[in-house]
């Protein structure tokens, strides 16, 4: 079965230094065990939801969770992918690599690609 890109997603296109991220926002978003596991997931290498349950070792039910939530916050891009059955998949991809924490003057996040 082979597939073919179609589109990309509208979230998270641009550069990373468009995000509007608080490090509260950012705190709370991996404060979480699984969305780390679910980020780690991609940040590794793009996957379909399905691939990334099986690498963060969770639910799908829990990986789309943490994936649109990651999405909203703008550090995930996805692609939706045609197979030639007609099926539509998603992949999804980190957009960040790195995530800087200051404390100089109150705290601060730097995203990086």
């Amino acid at each position: 079965m082979s597939t073919h890109l179609t589109s990309q997603s509208k979230r998270a296109d641009g550069p990373t230094d468009d995000l509007d991220l608080s490090a509260t926002e950012l705190f709370e978003l991996f404060g979480d065990e699984y969305t780390r596991r679910v980020y780690y997931a991609i940040a590794d290498q793009p996957r379909s939801g399905r691939s990334v349950a099986e690498a963060a070792d969770v639910s799908r039910a829990t990986a789309y969770r943490r994936l649109n939530e990651l999405q909203d916050a703008g550090l995930v891009r996805t692609e939706t992918m045609i197979c030639d059955d007609g099926h539509h998949k998603e992949r999804f991809e980190a957009v960040a690599t790195s995530l800087a924490v200051s404390l100089d003057d109150g705290i601060s996040v730097d995203v990086a690609d």
